[in-house]
């Protein structure tokens, strides 16, 4: 029989040093926010991803992946940094700039938090979670109203930030943007991770990260656009690596 707290799809060997799962997180009596966890052995930290757009990557039952969202193309590479990485899907479309941005929903925000204490008690790491585009004000939102006593996130980073996003003063976690150099959506300019970075406290952790180089095709807000961070996914994940474990 099913079990109605969590739900194990599928588990096969990406490599010699990480395996993937889906796992399907209750969420009341509503459909539940499905996550795909790729872990490594002996892993020290973990990043939940929340992609841009309308954030529905489309994990299906097997593990496959609709989207070819940065995240998707970059998901193995986190394993070589001994850090666990878990997609994190929603159910419905949450919009984006054009359409409405509807990732400051109570509904939402609540499904962010029984991921964040479902990995946080299955895995016992500590937890980064990591915006790109639209999904930078999933991050921001979401850090804007935790109870930082709690302890149950570890840090946040943005990418591809969008303009509206923006963190409180008093959210004291460490904070890291990664923008392309030349990304030209509009927006999501340079100057909107590096206003978030720029208006924290210097007591703070925070940085900066400029990406340069890959190519860009397409729509320059899509995926496969410097936005998207196109053939620089190994430093784009190298970055945000490197500042997850040496805070």
């Amino acid at each position: 029989m099913v079990s109605k707290l969590l739900l194990t799809l599928t588990c096969w060997a990406l490599s010699t040093y990480s395996i993937a799962q889906v796992f399907d997180i209750p969420h009341q009596e509503e459909a539940p926010t499905r996550t795909l966890l790729i872990e490594t052995v002996k892993p020290r930290a973990l990043v939940l991803l929340f992609p841009g757009g309308g954030g529905m990557a489309g994990i299906f039952d097997n593990g496959s992946i609709k989207s070819k969202h940065t995240f998707i193309r970059s998901m193995d590479m986190w394993a070589q940094y001994g850090i666990d990485a878990v997609l994190v899907d929603t159910p419905y479309d949450l919009g984006d700039q054009k359409r409405g941005n509807l990732r400051s929903r109570k509904d939402h925000l609540t499904r962010v938090d029984e991921v964040v204490n479902f990995y946080k008690a299955k895995l016992k790491l500590p937890i980064w979670i990591f915006g790109h585009s639209m999904g930078s004000s999933t991050a921001t939102y979401y850090a804007n109203e935790i109870d930082q006593t709690k302890k149950n996130l570890t840090g946040i980073i943005i990418a591809g930030t969008i303009r509206t996003a923006s963190l409180d003063d008093d959210v004291t976690l460490p904070v890291l943007a990664i923008h392309h150099q030349n990304d030209a959506c509009s927006g999501t300019p340079v100057n909107a991770s590096a206003r978030i970075i720029d208006s924290r406290s210097l007591k703070l952790v925070s940085k900066l990260e400029l990406i340069e180089g890959g190519i860009s095709e397409g729509d320059v807000c899509q995926s496969f656009a410097y936005h998207g961070f196109n053939e620089t996914e190994a430093e784009f994940v190298k970055r945000a690596a490197n500042f997850i474990l040496s805070h």
